[in-house]
């Protein structure tokens, strides 16, 4: 069978074709750049969930470490406030032994663990307030002039002499 086409109608169907081939072709290319940017949105997702689970890990520890200094920073509030009332108990004590005893060069403080207990006006006084309070009455020893005293944290019991006025 022959089929009879006019010149006009040719025409008008190959211009069609190539219009619709330039159509699939930018369809084509358009299609190629959604899927880049597809990809590009992807990696970037990816990429904003590992920023942001190195940013909540660092939340979590941030906030360790600011609960663990508040932590601290009350126990130190609390360690200044039994320092400075042991200072003030201190001065209150030596006081009263001054005015008790006018002409002491010296007296005896008695510290258990390194911690103030008490305030003597002898080394004898002192002693005897430690056994009173549970210490070993032979546990006591001489200090040799001149040698390092151990820690008082570790001494459980330690008489130390402190001079009072102009005393040297």
């Amino acid at each position: 069978m022959i089929a009879v086409v006019r010149t006009r109608t040719l025409r008008a169907l190959r211009t069609d074709l190539a219009e619709a081939e330039a159509a699939t072709a930018a369809a084509r290319a358009e299609s190629e750049q959604h899927r880049q940017e597809a990809a590009r949105a992807t990696d970037s997702a990816i990429r904003a969930e590992i920023a942001l689970e190195e940013l909540r890990a660092a939340l979590a520890r941030t906030t360790a470490d600011a609960a663990r200094l508040e932590g601290e920073l009350e126990t130190l509030r609390a360690q200044a406030l039994l320092d400075t009332e042991d200072r003030q108990a201190l001065r209150t004590l030596l006081r009263l032994t001054r005015k008790q005893n006018g002409r002491a060069e010296r007296v005896y403080v008695l510290f258990r663990r390194g911690e103030l207990h008490s305030v003597h006006p002898t080394a004898e006084a002192a002693e005897a307030a430690a056994e009173a309070e549970g210490a070993s009455p032979s546990g006591w020893t001489a200090h040799r002039p001149g040698a390092a005293l151990p820690p008082a944290c570790e001494v459980l019991w330690r008489v130390q002499p402190l001079p009072l006025g102009n005393a040297r």
